[in-house]
């Protein structure tokens, strides 16, 4: 599997898992319906943010976005959102793009990465940056409407670089 930064060209294969995850109602609040256009403003990421892919023989499997997780004085910390196309599941392609982030985010300078919002009853999600070392600082309770649990807490994950 290779990670690389994703292109225009990339995005006809991102979207089908990217809206299939989002209408799912499962792990990310963005909004129901949105068409190709609006969900690729949202996605790919313009500097200083970056969009990359998980690819194997040519099919991208997963990808990710990474940038600072604020501007001016809050940009030394990063933060990333990961989708992994439901028919890679089970083969490590959240894991390797969790390191790559990792990574990228250390050789950037970054002092640290907080996800701001990981559905607390997406399990695998949770376990998953856990056991990369991110620590669920607070849950904020009730805070994501799940289609199939109801409201449910959002965690704030942080873990800091070296």
């Amino acid at each position: 599997m290779d990670i690389r930064v994703a292109t225009p060209q990339d995005w006809p294969a991102i979207f089908p898992f990217w809206s299939a995850i989002v209408e799912a109602g499962e792990t990310y609040a963005y909004p129901l319906g949105a068409g190709s256009d609006e969900a690729r403003a949202l996605w790919m990421e313009e500097p200083p943010g970056l969009t990359v892919v998980a690819v194997e023989d040519d099919e991208v499997l997963g990808s990710a976005k990474m940038g600072p997780n604020r501007p001016g004085r809050g940009a030394h910390i990063a933060t990333a959102s990961f989708m992994v196309n439901p028919a890679a599941r089970g083969r490590g392609v959240g894991r390797a793009l969790g390191e790559y982030v990792l990574d990228r985010a250390r050789r950037e300078g970054y002092h640290g990465i907080q996800f701001n919002a990981v559905v607390e009853s997406n399990t695998a999600a949770v376990h998953l940056w856990k056991s990369l070392g991110f620590e669920v600082m607070t849950t904020i309770p009730e805070a994501f409407d799940s289609a199939s649990r109801g409201r449910v807490g959002l965690h704030v994950m942080y873990r800091k670089l070296p």
